[in-house]
């Protein structure tokens, strides 16, 4: 199963941007989703995170407040809203599907991947 990020490029800070989630042959409706993000030489990091069916969603400190992720059941496709972004927000960022329902932090634990998106934030 492949999923595929959209929405990235340069950016200046204090932009809003969306980052688009869609999944080929498979919607995710019963899937818990994330997004992550990682710089060069640092692990992969937790962005934030939605179960489904509701509106629960987990962030990270360093996104919380800024950030916003949400998914659209029916077209099959999750979202992450980043408002306010901060030249530290700069790193490619990626969304994953778990095999199922219960929301992590833990990237070890998402069994599907994108093929990530760059997002560079410019002072």
């Amino acid at each position: 199963v492949q999923l595929q990020a959209f929405g990235g490029g340069s950016v200046q800070a204090g932009d809003s941007p969306r980052l688009s989630c869609a999944a080929a042959r498979r919607t995710f409706s019963n899937n818990a989703m994330g997004w992550f993000r990682q710089v060069p030489g640092k692990e992969r990091e937790f962005v934030a995170a939605i179960g489904w069916g509701g509106p629960s969603a987990y962030y990270s400190d360093s996104v919380k407040g800024r950030f916003t992720i949400s998914r659209d059941i029916p077209k099959g496709t999750v979202y992450l809203q980043m408002n306010s972004l901060k030249p530290e927000d700069t790193a490619v960022y990626y969304c994953a599907g778990r095999r199922d329902a219960k929301i992590s932090m833990d990237a070890g634990t998402y069994t599907y991947w994108g093929q990530g998106t760059q997002v560079t934030v410019s002072s």
